[in-house]
């Protein structure tokens, strides 16, 4: 899967997805947010509808798959039920063992670590955090919980939870365009 994009499920948090979107539009990244539904519109849990910049068919349509590149990036953010419905559509988590096992990268913060990239074959040694509650799921796979606000290891990275969708935007900004650019936008925020 070439691009970035960031799944949204009814019961996402909001700030998770939004700041961490604006964070990469900052940096210039041209990041898309993708229902995971038939509709663009994907209510938050905290019952706020959000407009998506494309439904799953037409990210399905649009996207091109195929051997992919670290800067490539599927964004899983947090909230409940949220993670459980990105989690349980099983065509998005085929397209997402698929795109990390060729290289691409993952990133998921809050619950989502937990719920959604517990469903990688392997992540067995990985660095990785989440929302206090959630490490279970991460310590059954294999992989190693610490407890910070954001965690890079490689193609994966995570963030504990809403308080940290800033830094958890600008990692993954860095991930995709370089310490430069996520430093400019950093102190652009006056961070």
């Amino acid at each position: 899967m070439k691009g970035t994009y960031i799944f949204l499920a009814d019961g996402f948090e909001i700030s998770e997805a939004l700041t961490t979107a604006d964070m990469l539009r900052r940096g210039g990244v041209n990041v898309k947010t993708v229902s995971i539904y038939s509709d663009r519109i994907v209510t938050s849990s905290n019952r706020t509808p959000v407009i998506a910049d494309m439904t799953f068919g037409e990210f399905k349509a649009s996207t091109s798959f195929g051997p992919c590149l670290p800067s490539d990036v599927m964004i899983f953010p947090g909230g409940m039920p949220g993670s459980s419905n990105l989690a349980a559509f099983g065509k998005l988590m085929d397209i997402m063992r698929q795109h990390y096992s060729e290289g691409g990268t993952v990133a998921a913060i809050c619950a989502a670590p937990g719920v959604v990239l517990s469903k990688l074959h392997d992540i067995s040694g990985k660095r990785m955090t989440c929302y206090d509650g959630f490490e279970d799921m991460l310590k059954e796979k294999g992989a190693e919980y610490v407890r910070e606000g954001v965690v890079a290891d490689g193609n994966i990275i995570t963030g504990r939870g809403p308080g940290w969708a800033v830094y958890f935007g600008l990692r993954i900004l860095e991930h995709v365009k370089g310490r430069e650019t996520a430093e400019k936008v950093k102190a652009s925020l006056m961070l």
